[in-house]
């Protein structure tokens, strides 16, 4: 019997940038399950908060490629190269309002590449079929 493919998960130190310049420390634990294919979880934490989002895989993956001038992402979530490419720049928007959190890139490059050797950009699909199909058996055998 074939082992289930095991989860992806990063923890990247990230600094949350205010409006003055000056900046929070903030961790931002990123989460990949191949059940769960074109998603990933990201919890960032602050020093008395925590804020849960769910960005696509791709978006991750096109942020790492993007610029200031032309940023991955057009809604909620936008991801970039700062100026420094070494530097990656994640700017959220919600009801709450704004944030612009900046961290490392390596461990973004890292995470992305995990999961990309879990499941390959492209064969998300047949993966969900056959979660959809396990919980279908699930539901019907309950």
């Amino acid at each position: 019997m074939t082992e289930p493919a095991r989860d992806v998960r990063e923890v990247v130190p990230m600094h949350l940038v205010l409006p003055d310049a000056s900046v929070l420390p903030v961790s931002a634990e990123l989460h990949f399950a191949p059940a769960d294919p074109y998603t990933v979880r990201v919890v960032f934490r602050g020093a008395s908060s925590t804020s849960t989002w769910l960005i696509g895989r791709e978006l991750v993956a096109h942020g790492l490629l993007a610029d200031a001038a032309a940023p991955a992402g057009t809604g909620d979530v936008r991801i970039w190269r700062d100026e420094d490419p070494a530097y990656l720049l994640v700017g959220l928007s919600g009801v709450e309002g704004d944030a612009l959190l900046a961290g490392p890139a390596e461990p973004f490059v890292s995470f992305v590449a995990a999961t990309v050797a879990l499941v390959p950009f492209g064969s998300e699909g047949p993966v969900m079929e056959d979660e959809i199909s396990r919980l279908i058996d699930t539901l019907l055998d309950a």
